[in-house]
């Protein structure tokens, strides 16, 4: 993936954050790019009762190769802009996990 060192990653107490720019509704769930700051990933879940931000860990997660359970939404509940806690993953590695994409 390109970009990467323009993402918004910081190392935080366990882990890592990340922005991430959400698109529910799409065909199906994927890591698209970089936009601005933020990772933009799509998902097929709808924007209702959690199910999108479910959705996003899970392909997050799967992008990153960490365990679901390592993967949590720390701000933007109900917002298209979020930041995600990779737990167990250091900023820096977490960059070079995405760039591999």
């Amino acid at each position: 993936m390109d970009n990467v060192d323009k993402l918004n990653i910081r190392n935080s107490a366990g882990g890592a954050l990340i922005s991430v720019k959400v698109v529910p509704g799409s065909s199906r769930d994927k890591v698209v790019g970089v936009l601005g700051e933020c990772l933009k990933i799509s998902t097929s879940a709808p924007p209702e009762k959690g199910k999108a931000n479910a959705a996003v860990a899970v392909a997050l997660a799967e992008a990153v190769e960490v365990d679901r359970r390592n993967v949590e939404l720390t701000s933007g509940p109900t917002n298209p802009r979020k930041e995600f806690l990779v737990a167990g993953v250091s900023a820096d590695e977490l960059r070079k996990r995405l760039a591999k994409l």
